[in-house]
């Protein structure tokens, strides 16, 4: 059975069978006729952004978990200005947690120049410090029912640099044209609706999306704290047991769980070769430990760890034999799984599949790897601070 799928390869992804499951476990609305775009470096996706507001024509809708009052919030902020002043429909959820450090002010401009702004979980501080764990961690704008641009860059001057500092990370985006972005549309309208009790004023009515022309497959799997599951790792765990021959993953935060330890052992026991992409450099040391618990097990049984060196690695792709592609907000961790909302889109398309893998091989050739020896004689304090995370890992 193994050696037939290890044959079949990417025709197994695109299989009905597969395809059926994968609905089923993950609720993914899927849309054909795409044209996806990826950006390596943030250096390139802002501006590519930016003159997305500039050429809207009806309305943008954004969701972002973080917005820094620095030179790339302000780009980002004049720009919806911009829009909002020609007559453009602006709408912007920003998380108020992830937003605490960003001044009032620069959200009352933005409101005074037109852009309808609303925050996400406004502590309710009569209901104790529940609302805490609730977080909006999306990154996308959604322009004209036409265009998506989305990944998982926040707004501030460390995202939107080429990964060649500790002061310029590492990430990714993308740029999605086709009949996709009215699934965009849908979850941002229901997401508001959520948070202010209404519809958001001056959106055209919902209709169905034209043809695209384009020739990308792609799934949305949206994911958020009140699903009975998890359809992010439902996600993550399928795409991995579909895969015959690879599977490569970058990742910022590994605290993946024993369920996606299991996928991604049962994969390598089939011969399926892997390799995990982390930094060396983490903003989150704590969950940099707390990783590597999980490590040993993956390293016995063949699969490749590496650390990218250099600059904070915040970019979070799979790939699955060279053409599947997986990215969006969520990382592999138990935050994404169970507590944050996030988005990702799976890219079927061989071309896309092929700057994917040529963008990890660049990213594999400033890293070195992480060997079973070198992990095991890790010291004992080391392995007392791991030890140590093991009650919080789970609010990772």
């Amino acid at each position: 059975m193994h050696s037939i799928r290890r044959k079949r390869g990417y025709a197994f992804l695109r299989s009905a069978r597969f395809l059926s499951r994968f609905r089923k476990s993950t609720e993914a609305a899927s849309f054909s006729g795409n044209r996806v775009e990826l950006f390596r470096n943030g250096g390139d996706f802002f501006p590519a952004m930016l003159q997305g507001f500039n050429s809207a024509t009806s309305h943008i809708c954004l969701e972002f978990y973080i917005i820094r009052n620095d030179r790339s919030g302000d780009l980002f902020a004049r720009s919806l200005a911009e829009a909002a002043g020609r007559g453009i429909a602006v709408h912007l959820i920003y998380d108020y947690i992830g937003c605490l450090e960003t001044p009032a002010s620069y959200f009352r401009e933005l409101e005074k120049a037109g852009v309808r702004c609303v925050p996400f979980n406004r502590p309710p501080f009569r209901k104790g410090l529940g609302w805490f764990d609730r977080r909006n961690h999306r990154k996308y704008a959604c322009i004209d029912d036409a265009r998506v641009f989305l990944g998982s860059l926040n707004i501030g001057d460390e995202y939107a640099g080429f990964g060649e500092s500790v002061g310029t990370w590492r990430d990714v985006g993308v740029l999605i044209d086709g009949p996709v972005a009215a699934e965009f549309l849908r979850m941002f309208r229901e997401t508001w609706e959520e948070e202010t009790g209404a519809p958001p004023a001056g959106l055209p009515a919902a209709t169905a999306s034209p043809p695209g022309t384009g020739a990308a497959h792609v799934m949305v799997v949206n994911g958020a704290p009140h699903h009975t599951h998890s359809f992010i790792r439902s996600s993550f765990r399928m795409a991995i047991a579909g895969s015959a021959k690879s599977v490569r993953i970058i990742t910022p935060y590994f605290v993946p769980g024993p369920r996606v330890v299991r996928s991604l052992l049962k994969a390598a026991m089939r011969g399926v070769r892997i390799q995990i992409l982390l930094p060396a450099i983490s903003d989150v040391p704590l969950v940099k430990i707390a990783s590597r618990a999980y490590l040993s097990p993956l390293l016995k049984e063949g699969i490749e760890i590496y650390e990218r060196k250099g600059t904070v690695l915040h970019a979070k792709v799979m790939l699955i034999d060279g053409c599947w592609a997986t990215l969006g907000s969520a990382n592999l961790d138990f935050r994404s799984f169970h507590r944050n909302y996030e988005v990702n889109v799976i890219v079927d398309h061989t071309g896309f599949g092929t700057q994917v893998n040529q963008m990890f091989d660049e990213d594999l050739s400033r890293s070195g790897r992480i060997t079973l020896e070198a992990h095991e004689s890790r010291g004992w304090f080391e392995r007392l601070l791991e030890r140590l995370c093991d009650p919080i890992r789970r609010f990772l």
